[in-house]
């Protein structure tokens, strides 16, 4: 079978078209990669991507302006992400910029975030610069402390159930205490005992502080109280007069012969 002339034609327009889709696909990915303008280059040392790619979007105040261009294990704890960026947003990244892996919504692509710095210096980053990196957070740790004190709280809930239940059921000291009328009526009544027993030695040690100031007026003992009263002055006398007469012998003691 012969190829028509018509034939040809219509083939060789759907190739055209295919090969202006084709370009017009690369301009468009190439210009949103930036690999069709002036670029400059960054870097930060990472304890861990975080699931990080090549191609993966460099964000700076929340606009795509780069690329995630390579990726290097330098050794078992630093792994070096090479960022190529738009030479438009050089002027406005300084020198003490930041580097931080962040998602592209709650569950999107990995990207680099830039903070965009000049808290100690104004100097604009050169090509080549390392920045400061902020290594990502580690969500398996976080969750793993979850788990755990999940756990934690399941066993302290289920025990506290437990001790609930035998309390509901009159089970234990506090469950007989909380349940039995009886118990509670003795407690009650042992309570006001001791509160009577209180106010009854209280009653009576008034009572022998009265009877033992009106023993000391009464005068068939009075005799005796002025006898002691004397007695304890003497006493003090006594000891007042050889506190003195120490002092008085080691002052003598202590004064130089001639």
């Amino acid at each position: 079978m012969k190829t028509t002339s018509g034939q040809k034609i219509r083939t060789g327009l759907f190739v055209m078209a295919g090969l202006a889709v084709l370009v017009i696909a690369v301009f468009f990915i190439g210009n949103k990669k930036g690999l069709f303008s002036a670029n400059f280059h960054v870097q930060g040392m990472f304890k861990d991507v975080n699931g990080l790619q090549l191609g993966n979007n460099a964000r700076f105040a929340g606009i795509n302006v780069g690329v995630v261009e390579n990726i290097l294990i330098i050794n078992d704890t630093t792994v070096k992400v090479v960022l190529s960026l738009n030479e438009n947003v050089r002027k406005f990244i300084k020198r003490d910029a930041k580097l931080s892996i962040a998602s592209d919504g709650l569950m999107g692509d990995k990207l680099v975030a830039i903070s965009p710095g000049g808290a100690t210096t104004s100097e604009e980053v050169k090509n080549g610069d390392q920045l400061v990196a902020v290594n990502p957070f580690d969500m398996d740790k976080m969750i793993k402390k979850i788990t755990g004190i999940t756990d934690d709280a399941g066993s302290l809930i289920a025990g506290l159930s437990q001790v609930v239940d035998k309390v509901n059921h009159g089970k234990g000291s506090i469950g007989r205490l909380l349940n039995d009328d009886k118990m509670a009526r003795d407690i009650e009544g042992t309570v006001n005992q001791a509160k009577t027993t209180i106010a009854n030695v209280h009653a009576t040690t008034t009572t022998l502080n009265t009877d033992l100031k009106a023993a000391q007026d009464n005068f068939l003992l009075k005799g005796y109280f002025n006898k002691k009263k004397k007695k304890a002055i003497k006493a003090r006398q006594d000891s007042i007069k050889k506190v003195q007469k120490d002092s008085s012998a080691r002052a003598q003691a202590a004064q130089p012969k001639q």
